[in-house]
C-alpha cells in the first residue's frame, strides 16, 4: 500500500473544486514561489515548527537533539529547526517534553487506506452537493504512485476527484495521473518564462507543455492564477496571459488575489518571507485587470 507525507486534511472545503470537498494536502514542491502561503508544504519530509511566544528558552530541546545546533531568537534558546530530523526519537521527545508546548511536527506519513476511510466519512455531503475529494499540496504529483492508488480507490467508491497542481512534473508522470481525476485545477503563474523563473526558481515551459497536453486530452481543466504585486499584476500581464490561454483553447481563468496570510508560517519554520510588507490585493483592486482578460476573450472570475 502506498504512503505519502500529508500535512493537512481540510474537510468541508468550498474553494478547491465543485461542491463540498475534503482536501488532502501532500508535502513537497519542486518550486519556491516567493508568495507561497504554505511554506510547510515545500519540503517532502516532516519538519519541526517553533512558536516563539510559547518558548520559555530553557534549552531542553537543544540538549535532547544533540548535534542539531541551537539558536537564540528573541532571547529564547532553542534547537536549530533546520538541523533536526523531525522523524527522530530525539525530535519526538523534544516535542513531548517542551514545557511551553512550543514545538510541533508538521507532516506525517499516511497510507491510502487510512486517508480513504477519513474521506469516506463525508460521502453523504459529497453526494448531496456534487462534491468529492481534492488532492493538493505542495505538489501532489511528486507522489505519483500514491496518487494513482488513492485516485483509483476513490473511483471505485464513486467519489468525484480533483487535482490541484502547478503541473511542474515530468510529462510522463502528468500523463499517468491526470486521466484518473475528474477535474484539474492548474496553477499558472506567469506567461513569461524568465519572469516565472525569477520568482519561482524555474521557467514555465514544463507547466505549459503539461497544460497543453491536458487540454488536448479533453480533460476538465480550470486555470487559476495568483495575482502578485510586482510579479504579474500589471494590465499587460493580464493581456499576455489571456492570449496564452486562448492559444491553448481555454476561455476562462480564476484569479487569486495576493494575500500575506501565510507570512506567520515562515516564522514558525524560521525561514525568511520574501514579500514581507507587500499589500494584500482584493477583488475590487482587480476590476480593470479582469476586464483586460475579457477584452482578449477570456472570462476572469474570483
Amino acid at each position: 500500500m502506498q504512503t505519502a507525507t500529508v500535512f493537512n486534511v481540510q474537510k468541508f472545503s468550498l474553494n478547491d473544486g465543485p461542491g463540498i470537498r475534503t482536501v488532502v494536502f501532500l508535502k513537497g514542491c519542486p518550486l519556491r514561489c516567493q508568495w507561497c502561503a504554505n511554506p510547510e508544504s515545500q519540503r517532502r519530509e516532516p519538519e519541526l515548527e517553533w512558536v516563539r511566544a510559547s518558548c520559555v528558552g530553557c534549552g531542553h530541546c537543544v540538549n535532547l537533539c544533540a548535534g542539531a545546533g541551537e539558536r537564540v531568537t528573541g532571547g529564547r534558546r532553542h534547537v536549530d529547526l533546520h538541523g533536526v530530523d523531525a522523524c527522530s526519537e530525539a525530535a519526538a521527545r523534544a516535542v513531548a517534553e517542551c514545557p511551553g508546548h512550543a514545538l510541533s511536527v508538521v507532516g506525517r506519513t499516511r497510507d491510502v487506506e487510512g486517508l480513504l476511510a477519513l474521506c469516506l466519512q463525508d460521502k453523504p455531503f459529497y453526494e448531496d452537493s456534487g462534491g468529492g475529494v481534492t488532492l493538493s499540496g505542495g505538489e501532489a504529483l511528486l507522489w505519483p504512485d500514491f496518487c494513482v492508488e488513492f485516485l483509483g480507490r476513490l473511483r471505485k467508491e464513486g467519489i468525484d476527484s480533483c487535482l490541484e497542481t502547478e503541473a511542474y512534473v515530468p510529462q510522463e508522470v502528468f500523463a499517468r495521473v491526470v486521466p484518473l481525476v475528474d477535474h484539474l485545477l492548474v496553477d499558472m503563474k506567469h506567461w513569461d518564462a524568465a519572469a516565472h523563473r525569477a520568482r519561482t526558481g524555474d521557467g514555465n515551459e514544463l507547466p505549459l507543455a503539461n497544460l497543453s497536453w491536458a487540454v488536448g486530452a479533453g480533460r476538465d481543466v480550470l486555470v487559476r492564477t495568483p495575482v502578485v504585486p510586482g510579479f504579474n499584476a500589471d494590465i499587460e500581464d493580464a493581456r499576455q496571459m489571456a492570449r496564452l490561454l486562448r492559444g491553448l483553447g481555454l476561455d476562462q481563468v480564476q484569479l487569486l488575489p495576493f494575500h500575506n496570510l501565510g507570512e506567520s508560517k515562515y516564522a514558525l519554520l524560521e525561514r525568511p518571507y520574501a514579500l514581507a510588507g507587500k499589500t494584500n490585493l482584493h477583488e475590487e483592486d482587480l476590476v480593470e485587470y479582469a476586464r483586460a482578460y475579457a477584452d482578449e476573450g477570456v472570462r476572469a472570475f474570483f
